[in-house]
């Protein structure tokens, strides 16, 4: 799969217009976690959770035209079974969870970035 690429300068305004969007839906727990570096196919997740199935494909509309905006092509999958949404943006995935799957797959601690420690000796 070829990964869109968005241009440098719209990358923080397109993340920054994302977490607007999902947050004017009411989205829960919205959280940015660049992986630049640690992945291959993305740049950054953009997590949230959503209370319904309704919810989840509302929030998944509201990220389309976001990408819509930017004439970015939002690949939606997971509409089968509605309890974890994927929209690829190339650069950014928009992960939408309920929130018992969300704490399941717990993408927050997979993903985070390790905390650097020194050695004090």
């Amino acid at each position: 799969m070829e990964k869109t690429v968005i241009r440098n300068k719209n990358f923080e305004s397109i993340t920054d217009e994302l977490v607007e969007a999902l947050e004017d839906k009411k989205a829960q727990d919205v959280l940015v976690i660049d992986v630049r570096g640690r992945c291959d196919f993305t740049d950054r997740f953009i997590i949230a959770s959503g209370r319904s199935d309704r919810q989840l494909k509302a929030l998944a509309q509201a990220a389309s035209e976001v990408a819509h905006r930017y004439d970015l092509i939002a690949k939606i999958e997971g509409l089968e079974a509605m309890e974890w949404l994927i929209v690829d943006l190339g650069d950014v995935v928009v992960h939408l969870f309920i929130p018992e799957a969300r704490e399941s797959f717990q993408l927050e601690r997979l993903w985070s970035a390790p905390k650097v420690t020194t050695d004090a000796t």
